[in-house]
Formats: C-alpha cells, sequence, structure tokens
C-alpha cells in the first residue's frame, strides 16, 4: 500500500470512530456502522446483526430488500449464524456453493450474492456483541487486508455498540417510569380515553420532528408530554370525576391542575423531567397571552408546551367523552385554523398540517385497536 493512500485509510478510520463515537442511538449507530464498513471495504452492501443472548438471536435494522424493517435471525442460521456460534470470520468467495449460505433472501429479492466477508463483532472482553456482514466486493474478492481493516473497524464499534446499548437500557427505564406516573392521572380522571395520553404524545413527536426538532429531543417531549395532566393528582374527586361540562368556579379550581403538575416535578434533575414541567406548567397557556395559568404570550410559553398544547386540543376534539361527540377531523381542523395566533402559535399549527398524513395514521391504528 503507498504512503498517501495508507495516509488516507487511517485518515478515513479515525473519521469513523468520531463519527460513530457520537451517536447514542443504536438503531442510527447500526445504520451508520454499516453504510461506513460498505465504503470503507468498497462493497455492494453491509448490514450489522446484534446478538440477542437471551433469545439466542441476531437482529439487524439494516437489509436494503425489507425497507427498515427488524430481521431476526436463530443463532444457528446462515453464515451469520456460523459466525455468532463459532466466533469465526467467514471469508466467501463463491456464495451459492457455500453449505452455510442460505438463497432464500436473494430467491425473494433478486439479488445475487457473489462474495460475502462475515466478522464477529467481540468487545474486550472476547463476548460477541454481533456480526458484520458484507456482501459483494465492487473488484475482485475480499482479501487478506479487508479482513484485517473489518478486525480493525469491528473493534471500534463494539465500543459504540456497548455504549449505546447501555444508554438505550436507561432510556427505556426512565421512559417505564415516566409511563406508569403518567397512569395515574389517567386511572383517576374517567373522563379520559384510555388511548389519549398514547395518541397526543405521538402527535407531540410527528409535530416536533415538523418543526425540525431533533430527533432525540422530539423523544423527549412525546413522553414529557406524557405528564401533561399529572398536576390533576391534586384537583379533587368531586370536580375531577364530574361528569358534565364544568361550571365556572369549578373550572378555576380544574385550572390549577397546572401549578399542581409543575409543583410534582420541581427541581427536576435530568431533561426530560424538566421538559415534562414546562409541559405541565404551560400547555393552557395561550399564544396571545390569554391561557393560564401566569397569562404568557408568545415564545415566553416554552416550545414543548405550545406543541403539546395543539397535540391535546386536536386529539380532545376528535374525541368522545362523556360531556360531548368527538367532532370529525374536518371540524377540529376548522377550529384549530381559527385559533391559530389566539390559543395555538401559527408554526406549531403549521407543522401539524405538514404531518397530518401521520397523525391520521397514528389515529387510525389506535381506532382500529378499540374494542
Amino acid at each position: 500500500m503507498k504512503a498517501k493512500e495508507f495516509q488516507n485509510k487511517i485518515a478515513m478510520i479515525a473519521k469513523f470512530g468520531y463519527q460513530i463515537a457520537h451517536e447514542k442511538h443504536l438503531d442510527k449507530l447500526i445504520e451508520l456502522l454499516a453504510e461506513q464498513v460498505r465504503i470503507l471495504l468498497h462493497a455492494d452492501r453491509c448490514s450489522v446483526f446484534i446478538m440477542n443472548k437471551n433469545k439466542k438471536e441476531l437482529w439487524s435494522k439494516v437489509a436494503h430488500e425489507i425497507n427498515g424493517r427488524i430481521l431476526h435471525f436463530p443463532i444457528t442460521q446462515g453464515v451469520i449464524g456460523y459466525v455468532a456460534s463459532t466466533g469465526r470470520t467467514a471469508n466467501i468467495v463463491d456464495a451459492y456453493n457455500d453449505p452455510y449460505f442460505n438463497m432464500d433472501s436473494d430467491r425473494r429479492t433478486g439479488y445475487k450474492t457473489k462474495t460475502i466477508l462475515a466478522m464477529p463483532m467481540k468487545n474486550a472482553g472476547g463476548q460477541i456483541l454481533g456480526v458484520f456482514q458484507v456482501l459483494n466486493k465492487k473488484q475482485g474478492i475480499f482479501s487478506l487486508e479487508d479482513e484485517g481493516l473489518l478486525h480493525l473497524l469491528s473493534s471500534i464499534a463494539a465500543a459504540a455498540v456497548e455504549n449505546a446499548e447501555l444508554y438505550e437500557n436507561i432510556r427505556k427505564s426512565e421512559y417505564e417510569t415516566i409511563t406508569r406516573l403518567a397512569m395515574v392521572t389517567q386511572l383517576r380522571d374517567r373522563n379520559d380515553l384510555a388511548g389519549h395520553l398514547k395518541r397526543m404524545s405521538e402527535y407531540s413527536k410527528l409535530i416536533a420532528e415538523a418543526m425540525g426538532v431533533p430527533i432525540e429531543r422530539s423523544e423527549i417531549i412525546r413522553f414529557a408530554s406524557l405528564l401533561h395532566d399529572i398536576g390533576k393528582v391534586g384537583v379533587p374527586d368531586n370536580i375531577l370525576l364530574l361528569r358534565r361540562k364544568l361550571n365556572d368556579e369549578e373550572f378555576e379550581e380544574m385550572k390549577k391542575h397546572t401549578i399542581y403538575g409543575a409543583k410534582v416535578l420541581e427541581h427536576p434533575e435530568n431533561e426530560l423531567l424538566k421538559v415534562a414541567r414546562d409541559v405541565a406548567l404551560g400547555h393552557h397557556e395561550n399564544f396571545d397571552g390569554s391561557g393560564y395559568p401566569y397569562g404568557l404570550q408568545g415564545d415566553d410559553i416554552p416550545l414543548e408546551a405550545r406543541i403539546v398544547s395543539v397535540a391535546d386540543v386536536f386529539d380532545a376534539l376528535m374525541s368522545k367523552r362523556v360531556y360531548k361527540e368527538g367532532w370529525g377531523l374536518n371540524k377540529t381542523l376548522e377550529f384549530i385554523k381559527e385559533q391559530t395566533g389566539r390559543k395555538f402559535d401559527p408554526k406549531v399549527v403549521q407543522a401539524l398540517f405538514k404531518c397530518l398524513p401521520k397523525i391520521c395514521e397514528v389515529l387510525e391504528k389506535s381506532s382500529a385497536s378499540q374494542p
């Protein structure tokens, strides 16, 4: 290898390490790993399979022929199963004549696999975390140099995968706690339909993404929105459980749930709970300053609260309650249009309409699951 070519390869490996070190989400990390390895090894395709030891299977979201769906393979199946179960590298120059190669995928998709380089991804302790499978070297076959490069890349990748799995486990635990806490409100408020929290949290995420909010922040908004009405735990039952529209005095008491919610979530120590507190306190503030509890106006209202406000009202109007019928999509959207610049931030409403097809998908799935 010439000196300049060697320097270029070292620079590419360094860039590879830098890029993957900053990706916390496992799904995104897998996609990034597969694409970078494909480029560095001058191959047609690459997939990264992650080991699930409890289920004794490998799974991957990176497979061109299945458009991002997750694939599951037993560790006894195919080339990747052989690599995962033995810990050995497979460098195959003629896939169709290899005893471990499964031709089902090629038959189904029309793709023709020729050469394969499959290698276990091991952590520092030698435990197998997954398998890299690289297909069809663009020129010739995979060389010993390719094996050495993939071994180096997989060693770098292993640390990133372990970090992402740890982060994901912590995040799942945190989100499960939030979801269970949100159920406290749902159990008390009999006016609340079972699917309302789930739907409006999905809408909140979709709206945030349509506004250009980064994916990780949109996920935070999604789960923080579940706690928007947590303050209702402080509202007396004789008001919360009324099966009719509230009178003025009762409504004044109900409005205090925003203050109670902020109290429940005060002094948060992580970003998710900080956002949840802002949402609980501010989701009834109106863009023109006419809302409660403090009459905040415009950008003084946290963006997350402005997003949840639209998502919450949209689902509440669409839903049947004990004191009203569901409005239907056209009437709901008309109301939201009329209240743009009054109750609602125009930019949030614009994002709602931008992602409306996805919101309708969530609504349809929820309706289909109702008994």
